[in-house]
């Protein structure tokens, strides 16, 4: 960052400990690009909410050569570093996408697979053959349609693949609209 990490306390007692996990946040930020110019975070109590507990804002300001960039909301939650986080995470995505933008690169998206349900368990799981013969594990949380109910052994879907450190995975899963070559 050309200017210094500017972090604001608004109704909220300093804590050495959150300016410390804030200040890590915003240098892997500025490692992602050496085009920061500066960047505002303000942590605050949230005015949303009026309940017990504390639920914090954090909003996030981030300037770059012809673009500034802000959290577009603020990221209320309990947890102070939680909010924090996700205030981060928000506006690293949107860095990113200038970056990407400034480069002239396009986001890619992954290809659709084509498969087959090879078995389903009643736990809410199952398997994906792709005509490769690799198997694809996919759970309840994976499937857009049909339902986990409705789905049926030997079903074609498509999905998208992904390969994890528990093994390929099948994620967005749907009916195909066209059977497996």
């Amino acid at each position: 960052m050309k200017l210094p990490l500017q972090v604001v306390f608004r109704d909220v007692a300093k804590s050495d400990a959150l300016d410390a996990a804030i200040r890590q946040h915003a240098a892997k930020l500025d490692l992602f690009s050496n085009h920061i110019m500066s960047c505002r975070v303000t942590v605050e109590p949230s005015s949303k909410h009026k309940q017990q507990g504390n639920v914090y804002s954090v909003h996030i300001d981030v300037k770059l050569p012809g673009k500034e960039i802000s959290s577009s909301h603020g990221h209320d939650r309990e947890d102070v570093y939680v909010a924090v986080r996700d205030a981060f995470d928000a506006v690293k995505r949107q860095v990113e996408e200038h970056v990407r933008k400034e480069r002239g690169q396009t986001k890619l998206h992954e290809p659709v697979v084509q498969g087959q349900v090879l078995r389903l368990f009643e736990e809410g799981y199952g398997f994906i053959g792709d005509a490769d013969g690799n198997e694809y594990y996919f759970d309840r949380a994976n499937l857009v349609h049909p339902s986990f109910e409705k789905l049926e052994v030997g079903a074609t879907v498509e999905f998208l693949a992904e390969v994890a450190a528990q093994g390929r995975q099948a994620k967005r899963v749907s009916g195909a609209k066209s059977p497996v070559a």
